[in-house]
């Protein structure tokens, strides 16, 4: 998650859709009074190495503080975060104020539900014997994706956001993002979160027809708001 003051933006980060390779490309353009939320050690080592802003403006002040806080910080010295990683919608909005929510250009990707399970299934599994893909719907893992997805840029069921970028589109939506915000020189994402995916087959290929219809039932609104084939 980033809140942009000096390009004025918000990146809701969704999960399983290139949000920590985008994510670390913003930082770039990032000036010292924005807000980068953290992401893994392994990740913000990628993102020094590049020389970009790392987590910064993040925390919480004092008068957020409860006594559970303070005991936390006085027991192991962890500070509260104001900003994190899969922020909602509703969330950042609700510490900006409406007048600088409003003013800014929101922003997120979504992908297709079938790409995204299969990704999210190797991400967990990522040695075998893994489960079987019905075995992971089974378990309710997948759940997750709408909460780190539809949920995050969504308030109350309305769209929250000024685009929904498409991970199918990736190429085109950063050059669109480079327009909208001016940046002085390319946005290419890094290489973040290597990919555990052994099997390289497109998702349909993968998926046998009766767990293709259980993701189209569980993230019905993506298929129909973005048009994606089944």
């Amino acid at each position: 998650m980033i809140v942009s003051h000096k390009h004025k933006f918000v990146f809701i980060k969704t999960n399983k859709t290139a949000g920590t390779s985008t994510e670390i490309a913003l930082s770039k353009f990032c000036g010292p009074q924005d807000i980068i939320a953290p992401i893994s050690a392994q990740d913000e080592a990628t993102r020094h190495s590049l020389g970009y802003p790392g987590a910064q403006n993040y925390l919480a002040p004092s008068t957020d503080y409860g006594i559970a806080d303070h005991l936390r910080r006085w027991i192991s010295g962890k500070q509260k975060r104001r900003y994190y990683n899969h922020m909602s919608a509703r969330e950042v909005k609700g510490f900006l104020g409406e007048k600088t929510w409003n003013e800014y250009y929101k922003f997120c990707f979504e992908r297709h539900p079938y790409d995204r399970v299969i990704s999210l299934y190797y991400w967990r599994h990522k040695k075998e014997p893994r489960p079987s893909i019905s075995q992971f719907l089974d378990s309710g893992v997948p759940n997750l994706l709408r909460k780190r997805g539809y949920d995050l840029y969504t308030i109350d069921g309305t769209m929250a956001v000024d685009r929904v970028c498409l991970y199918e589109n990736m190429s085109d939506e950063l050059r669109r993002l480079e327009q909208q915000f001016g940046f002085a020189s390319p946005l290419d994402l890094p290489r973040a979160k290597g990919s555990h995916r052994t099997d390289r087959r497109n998702p349909r290929d993968i998926l046998d027809e009766v767990d293709k219809q259980r993701i189209r039932q569980l993230f019905r609104i993506e298929f129909e708001l973005f048009g994606y084939d089944a």
